[in-house]
């Protein structure tokens, strides 16, 4: 049987706040403007620590919660769209940070699903004697991919690291994933290629992509109201698509933790699937969208409060650029 459980959570945060007051200082926009459309007061920008550095200091938390020794971890699997390296990979650097000599270590790259993705991975590797405990990490540092001349997409980014270690449980699990890549030029951040000096490269000439646009290439683009659409439709899909799964109804899960992206989206997403509020956990108030991170960031505040005991149904749900998405529904 596909179960997990999570034997301890951690995060990091970045020290310095960017308040939609300060927003108010370089963009056309106020907390009023800010708040009404996306339930963002805050969000962390991690001013001097690159992105290898959260996704340690957070793993490192993960695994003093459980009680692991690193020497214990199977595998190291890093979520992430935005690497400090092409290579290494991320998880490589947060094993050689956390200790974890002995585990094999990669890398998934599915935006703000990827936290679904990767602890989906981790099931199925679970199931393989080989592998006993995983540390999963997701982190994002974004603010170097905003344009912070865009009101509509750079206020709902911050930065930030989530962590969980989880091993094999006797409890069910199910999964939902799925892509949308008709809609890949909805949410995306190119790579720039500008330095590139081969000789045999054309000058002042870069590939002609299937993504181009005139200006801010190099730049997180989206397109809000494609994606919010996207989102509420996906959010609703699939924990429907999750729960018909696993034969449980809306009432039978304890609790319900979404991807971070806005206040709106979840509030729609919510009345849609008709699911009782005080059984959703929302936190972006005080981080924004960190992408990846969020999931593991609402486990990990939610386990140091208490809030997730032995005998619960955990259902997580994430959707982001590529466009992907997917749910999962535990037993804790």
């Amino acid at each position: 049987m596909r179960g997990i459980k999570i034997l301890g959570a951690g995060t990091y945060m970045p020290d310095t706040v960017a308040s939609n007051d300060w927003f108010s200082t370089i963009l056309d926009t106020n907390d009023e403007w800010i708040y009404t459309r996306t339930g963002i007061r805050e969000r962390r920008i991690s001013t001097d620590k690159p992105n290898w550095y959260m996704a340690s200091e957070a793993s490192k938390a993960a695994l003093a919660d459980s009680g692991i020794d690193p020497s214990e971890i199977d595998l190291v699997l890093a979520a992430t769209c935005s690497p400090d390296y092409f290579y290494p990979a991320l998880s490589c650097i947060v094993q050689q940070q956390t200790g974890a000599v002995n585990a094999a270590a990669f890398d998934i790259n599915s935006a703000c699903t990827g936290f679904i993705n990767a602890l989906d991975t981790a099931s199925r590797f679970l199931q393989d004697s080989d592998y006993r405990n995983i540390l999963i990490v997701a982190s994002e540092r974004l603010a170097p991919h905003c344009d912070y001349t865009d009101r509509t997409a750079s206020i709902l980014f911050g930065d930030g690291a989530g962590a969980a270690v989880v091993t094999r449980s006797d409890k069910p699990m199910w999964s939902y994933l799925s892509a949308k890549g008709d809609f890949f030029n909805a949410l995306y951040c190119k790579v720039d290629q500008s330095r590139a000096n081969c000789p045999l490269l054309e000058p002042d000439a870069l590939p002609e992509g299937i993504i181009d646009t005139e200006a801010k290439t190099h730049t997180l683009q989206m397109n809000g109201k494609a994606v919010y659409k996207f989102a509420v439709d996906a959010m609703e899909t699939a924990v429907n698509k999750v729960l018909e799964k696993s034969g449980l109804t809306t009432g039978d899960i304890d609790l319900y933790i979404p991807h971070q992206a806005n206040a709106r989206i979840i509030e729609s997403a919510v009345k849609g699937l008709k699911l009782p509020p005080e059984k959703v956990y929302v936190n972006l108030e005080k981080h924004g969208n960190t992408s990846s991170a969020c999931i593991p960031t609402c486990l990990a505040e939610l386990k140091a409060d208490g809030r997730i005991k032995d005998g619960m149904t955990i259902c997580l749900v994430g959707f982001g650029a590529g466009l992907t998405s997917g749910a999962i529904v535990f037993g804790q």
